[in-house]
């Protein structure tokens, strides 16, 4: 396969000038520091379902997200703990939702609480239920994601996504069966960029794993990323002419580049060199402003599958030794 980007050497050396955003830390404060709506559930609920699974246990979870409006999740906890437990909170790739109760099951079978996000707008299962989009913005934008609301930040889509995640660790944080200094935050591709957003707006983290993250030097994925998503900004742009700098400075503000600069949980990065969708030069601008002590595992002739179940094994010792007393 040709190579999607500049080459590794170069990569480990891609150190781009990317200014944060005016104000871009009192608006997230002031994100954060918002009041639910009127009539919004004022606690995460949890309904247990049976899935023939007689050593996990799974919960139906609803979350106040933004504006507290309820967002899904799955739940799984290990059966027979007696202490509280070190938790694994993920985020989902472009366009998954929760998908189905029994199908992620690798973190509560290593003895770990694993709360999976629905991501607002993007479920498939209506049978699993979803957790719906219906905010203000969309008007004007390509199909997909990236430019709904594009207009400001105060109507972007991931405005509410990142502040869901946000709420869903500190739903962690209070439960009674959950030890809120080992909770870790993870996600692949769309997630491993809001994991990344999110270990920099959540101080006391234990750990983030960001897997060829998505969301990082946008305005550079936007110009040299052959596949969507990221083509998504291209297509906008190209209807709206004169748009440019108001659409990259909306998008700035979510740019997990700039949230890795705040961020000081140990972390884990996995990057692939042959990647087309999360280009490997974006994902090392991350790596490389990330504030916290950080790993990084390349898999230099994979794509956007990146490293697989072989990272996989690599989460699974890296979270124990972190865990490890």
């Amino acid at each position: 396969m040709p190579s999607a980007d500049l080459p590794l050497e170069e990569c480990r050396a891609f150190r781009p000038d990317l200014p944060l955003p005016g104000g871009f830390d009192a608006f997230w404060a002031g994100t954060l520091g918002e009041a639910p709506h009127d009539g919004a559930p004022d606690k995460p609920r949890y309904k247990e379902v049976d899935c023939g699974l007689p050593r996990i246990r799974t919960y139906d979870v609803s979350i106040p997200g933004y504006a507290g409006r309820p967002v899904r999740g799955w739940l799984h906890m290990p059966t027979g703990a007696t202490e509280p437990l070190g938790c694994v909170v993920e985020f989902l790739g472009y366009g998954r939702g929760r998908g189905l109760p029994h199908e992620e099951l690798m973190w509560a079978c290593a003895g770990y609480a694993h709360l999976v996000m629905d991501t607002r707008g993007q479920g498939w299962s209506a049978a699993a239920g979803v957790t719906p989009d219906t905010d203000p913005g969309a008007a004007g934008a390509v199909p997909g994601f990236l430019t709904r609301g594009i207009e400001s930040p105060e109507t972007h889509y991931y405005r509410r996504v990142f502040t869901d995640a946000v709420r869903f660790v500190e739903a962690m944080r209070v439960h009674p069966e959950v030890d809120p200094a080992r909770i870790v935050v993870t996600g692949v591709s769309q997630g491993g960029g809001i994991a990344l957003a999110v270990a920099g707006l959540v101080p006391g983290l234990a750990g983030v794993m960001p897997d060829v993250p998505f969301l990082c030097h946008i305005a550079r994925g936007a110009r040299i990323a052959g596949l969507p998503p990221y083509t998504e900004i291209a297509s906008y742009l190209r209807l709206h002419h004169g748009r440019t700098e108001q659409v990259f400075r909306t998008l700035s503000y979510f740019d997990a580049a700039h949230h890795a600069t705040r961020a000081t949980a140990p972390a884990l990065f996995s990057i692939a060199m042959a990647d087309e969708i999360c280009p490997p030069s974006t994902c090392f601008t991350a790596y490389h402003r990330y504030a916290g002590r950080k790993e990084l595992r390349v898999y230099e002739f994979n794509g956007h599958e990146g490293g697989g179940a072989h990272h996989r094994a690599e989460q699974l010792a890296w979270v124990r030794d972190l865990f490890a007393p």
